[in-house]
């Protein structure tokens, strides 16, 4: 059989067809006279936004946009504006509203070749219309997305379950995340579990004559009478899917494993053989490789169950099953009380293993999670050994988790006066006689030109090419990472910027090419606002060495202006610009963390609960653990929808 996975950027890898399992718990809910409010507040809201799209955005998409984009064979660039007639506030139309309001922002859209232009209101009315589509979504906190436990998930998995090095998955390929990529459970993935389950077991269960090891004394015991054979196993079955499934097992379940052992026996397989036997499906099955909900209710809205809320807290903030006192906590069906829940998130957050959230949520959020394998020119850029990548991307994670860990607000992500070097990684920062050892440890920074991530040499490097830095990059990875803003991506058939060495460009700073590259009016609109975050960053090199001069040696121009009239001359200047732009900031983040722990994009109603969890995050000052718990306890990650569908199958 073969499971087909739908896998989006945000999540992992993520799948649309198993089995569903388990129970029902009490609500979430608003209740009583608030909830009335809200909704009436809303009812308004989209009534508003209905008129809005009449009266302001069809006007908008027949004058300037439906000559190229409605229904006909083939439209321009694929996009389709007819069908948003009828539906606007369709899921299928997110996308679309957001890189149409995109283009119309940066005035490629309408192009120049158009003869009517919108005015700059007409624009900002179109751009406007973004924050009311939303409006026009129902109340739904998305289905359940079922997704198959990555790498590193199914590694620590098997640690905490058996005991073995998380390293015994080390065979499996990693995960080629991309979003829309189509993945699958194949034969050949399978042998591969099957194999790694082989492994395990060999460690964990002697033979028939040898001492039993510490699992084997834990989980199977001695061999019981023949006549007390099948009610031991089904004991055994019973306490290991109960940790394997997350969840208590169904009867329907235990029979399966108990016929597996039947078949061991059947075979002339000894008792501990038999049990052996039983221990594979469980490794292999569904319920223990994927991450799934619980057993189909009635169709419509209903809270996870506390045994799904462990799953998705653990393997969120940890990576890996839930620990005893989560499974506790959900075995009394505790865990969804609100300050049981609070506490929970809180005491994962201080634990060690919360490295997992970076190197699976902060790692794809800020774009650093290849820069330990990215090859640098070595003539240029010797320094960048593994060790020094290596040191680069432990310095980004020590900051990303002391955030966390001090519950400190998020600007100290951008504006913090203090970092975390070793003796490698403080050559960078010509610090290598202060710092000594291989150690990691907290420095306190002098330079305010460094400190927070826009001067870590990790995001330097990971948005630099091999040989030079890229102001081009850096200024996309500082408006989509940091601040949230949706870049459109560069028209087709762009040319590569001319290289130094030619003649005309010889005599060039980077910048000097850049502009001259970007003159083309298809370039210029997105580039005034790209180059000049870019350019404010200059001073550091490819690798996030500081210099006052270009490859070229000529003097570094760090100066320009922001939209909105802003200007900076150093990287200080363009920090503490961002540094006054906290709602973006942590909105980005809240947007980023909210979709990677649902595993899908944020669409519709998703938009109103960001709206909502912003007025928390700010009441708390905007402080990290206060963000992280304000989306761990959101309407989505508490709740799901069954659609009539699937509940009729």
């Amino acid at each position: 059989m073969t499971l087909r996975v739908n896998f989006p950027n945000v999540c992992r890898q993520s799948i649309t067809t198993v089995i569903f399992i388990c129970g029902v718990i009490g609500s979430w809910a608003i209740t009583g006279a608030n909830e009335k409010k809200i909704e009436a507040e809303f009812a308004q809201q989209k009534a508003d936004a209905e008129k809005y799209f009449q009266k302001k955005v069809v006007p908008f998409l027949k004058t300037y946009c439906l000559r190229c984009h409605q229904n006909r064979r083939p439209t321009r660039a694929g996009v389709n504006f007819n069908p948003t007639f009828k539906a606007p506030g369709h899921a299928a139309f997110s996308e679309l509203w957001k890189k149409a309001v995109a283009r119309v922002d940066a005035h490629d859209m309408p192009p120049d070749s158009s003869k009517k232009q919108p005015t700059a209101e007409e624009r900002k009315i179109f751009s406007s219309w973004l924050g009311k589509v939303k409006y026009l979504s129902k109340k739904d906190p998305g289905e359940f997305v079922i997704r198959r436990l990555t790498k590193t998930e199914y590694g620590n998995t098997l640690q905490d379950l058996f005991g073995v090095e998380s390293s015994i998955v080390d065979s499996l390929p990693d995960e080629v995340s991309g979003e829309g990529f189509l993945n699958s459970l194949s034969p050949l993935q399978m042998e591969q579990y099957l194999a790694i389950a082989e492994k395990v077991l060999d460690k964990v269960l002697s033979s028939t004559d040898s001492k039993p090891t510490p699992f084997q004394k834990k989980w199977v015991g001695e061999s019981p009478p023949e006549a007390d054979a099948r009610k031991a196993a089904q004991t055994i079955a019973k306490s290991l899917a109960h940790q394997a499934y997350r969840r208590p097992p169904t009867e329907k379940e235990l029979e399966v494993l108990l016929q597996v052992f039947d078949l061991g026996r059947q075979k002339k397989l000894n008792y501990l053989a038999s049990v052996r036997l039983m221990l594979k499906a469980i490794l292999v099955s569904p319920q223990f490789l994927f991450i799934t909900p619980a057993e189909e209710a009635e169709a419509g809205i209903v809270p996870l169950d506390d045994h799904q809320l462990a799953s998705r807290l653990s393997y969120l903030l940890w990576g890996s099953m839930p620990d005893e006192e989560l499974m506790k906590l959900a075995d009394r069906g505790k865990l969804h009380e609100a300050e049981t829940l609070k506490a929970q998130v809180k005491r994962l957050l201080m634990h060690p293993r919360s490295r997992a959230l970076f190197d699976g949520f902060g790692a794809q959020w800020l774009g650093i999670g290849d820069l330990e394998n990215k090859v640098f020119d070595s003539k240029k850029f010797p320094q960048m050994t593994r060790e020094m990548r290596s040191a680069m991307v432990d310095e980004v994670r020590l900051l990303f988790e002391n955030v966390v860990r001090e519950n400190r607000n998020v600007m100290d992500l951008i504006e913090s006066d203090y970092t975390f070097l070793n003796q490698t990684l403080a050559s960078i920062y010509d610090l290598e006689d202060e710092v000594k050892g291989p150690q990691m440890r907290k420095v306190k920074l002098t330079d305010t030109n460094r400190g927070g991530l826009l001067g870590l040499p990790g995001i330097l490097a990971a948005t630099s090419f091999p040989n030079r830095t890229s102001p081009v990059i850096r200024g996309v990875w500082v408006l989509e990472r940091v601040l949230g803003d949706n870049v459109p991506s560069a028209p087709p058939d762009v040319p590569e910027l001319e290289p130094q060495s030619e003649k005309s460009t010889e005599a060039l700073t980077l910048r000097e090419r850049t502009e001259r590259h970007t003159s083309d009016p298809v370039c210029a609109n997105c580039h005034r606002i790209l180059d000049p975050i870019g350019f404010g960053l200059e001073n550091f090199d490819a690798i996030g060495r500081w210099r006052d001069k270009d490859d070229n040696g000529k003097a570094i121009d760090a100066t320009g202006e922001l939209p909105g009239g802003k200007r900076f001359s150093n990287p200080r200047d363009l920090k503490s610009i961002i540094a006054g732009r906290v709602d973006a900031f942590s909105r980005n983040i809240v947007e980023r963390l909210l979709a990677y722990a649902l595993c899908r994009k944020l669409e519709g109603y998703d938009e109103i609960v960001v709206d909502r969890l912003m007025v928390e995050v700010a009441r708390n000052e905007y402080r990290m653990q206060e963000l992280i718990l304000s989306v761990v306890t959101s309407y989505p990650f508490t709740h799901r929808r069954i659609p009539k569908e699937r509940n009729s199958k």
